[in-house]
């Protein structure tokens, strides 16, 4: 009998949030955001379920390739662009798409001898401040662009720091972008997941939904439930065995947790190394046997202890949901103080992974 934790992923519910997103920007297309082998839920398996998806949007080079090797023919998008000159070569040589962000891939477009010319993505710097040229200089980069033999068209493109924040929200830098390429009769993409749920105005040309895919929110306030969202992800286990604890007895490393009375507890075959975060803290909520209770101390590597005090009917073998579609991985991770996308993507290489 094999350890019982077990990763599984359900495709439909990527299907479900890739079309529930569409929906809500019927005029628009939409990349499929695969990047971080689609957010931990296996890029192969989401783009399978994704076949008739308008695009795909990916950062490594391989993935953009084995994508293609598998037949994917529709646009794929590399979020970062390239690397190096052979990275550009390799481009051209796949149909890939690529953000253009800085001077380097611009001179490397204008210098290198491709196989076929390359669609570019013109990244805009309008307040993000990671990657993207000058907002003010859009104009001149697409015209250099535009003038470019080995560009076959261009889509003019920037990314929002609080699209997810409805006291900030997007105004400023979408009023920067706008005014930056007025007058250029070029394509846009500009929208997140975020942007594309609460601002229509972001709803251009191509969308880039990437967490709303895998069934959370991009929200604080607002539950994947309301968003209409599916888990496409449950992370279960079992209980491996129990204790009995008398009042002042303590759980685990650091003996962070005492118990205040007598109560039992379950021991789950799930820690850090399988990718559970070990800053979550007592209280975080998990079910057992389909009810809901909490961790209590301290997350060891391949251990956590839960309270089962209030399940008699509890024990050894009884199953357990660590996050999934019964318990939003939104909640687990604000308990723990850190986002659904860090949960999804660390989940350890020695958890099985099953296919729903």
């Amino acid at each position: 009998m094999t350890r019982p934790i077990e990763a599984l992923i359900h495709p439909q519910a990527v299907r479900h949030n890739y079309l529930n997103i569409k929906a809500l920007a019927p005029d628009s297309r939409a990349f499929a955001v695969v990047k971080a082998n689609a957010y931990g839920h296996g890029l192969l398996r989401t783009a399978q379920a994704l076949h008739d998806a308008d695009g795909f949007a990916i950062l490594e080079m391989a993935g953009a390739i084995a994508l293609r090797e598998a037949g994917f023919t529709q646009p794929i998008l590399l979020l970062e662009g390239v690397f190096s000159p052979e990275e550009l070569q390799l481009a051209a040589r796949h149909d890939l798409w690529l953000a253009v962000h800085e001077p380097r891939t611009l001179e490397w477009l204008e210098n290198c001898a491709l196989a076929r010319p390359v669609t570019v993505f013109l990244k805009l710097n309008t307040g993000m401040n990671r990657l993207g040229f000058p907002a003010a200089q859009a104009a001149a980069i697409a015209a250099r662009l535009q003038a470019c033999a080995n560009v076959a068209g261009v889509t003019l493109m920037t990314h929002f720091a609080t699209a997810d924040d409805p006291a900030r929200g997007i105004a400023a830098q979408l009023a920067c972008f706008d005014t930056a390429v007025a007058g250029l009769a070029l394509p846009h993409s500009v929208a997140n997941s975020a942007a594309t749920v609460a601002y229509p105005e972001t709803r251009r040309d191509w969308l880039r939904p990437g967490i709303v895919l895998y069934g959370s929110s991009p929200f604080e306030t607002r539950s994947a439930t309301q968003l209409g969202l599916q888990a496409a992800m449950t992370l279960r286990s079992r209980v491996i065995g129990t204790q009995q604890l008398r009042t002042g007895d303590t759980v685990g490393y650091g003996a962070t947790f005492a118990a205040e009375q007598a109560m039992t507890i379950g021991i789950v075959a799930c820690g850090y190394a399988d990718g559970y975060p070990r800053h979550a803290p007592t209280g975080t909520p998990i079910l057992v046997d389909g009810v809901r209770t909490r961790l209590l101390g301290r997350v060891s590597m391949d251990m956590l202890a839960v309270d089962l005090t209030a399940l008699p009917q509890s024990g050894i073998g009884s199953e357990v949901e660590l996050w999934g579609a019964n318990l939003s991985i939104d909640e687990v991770a604000a308990a723990a103080g850190t986002i659904g996308y860090e949960l999804m993507c660390a989940i350890a290489p020695r958890v099985p992974v099953i296919t729903v």
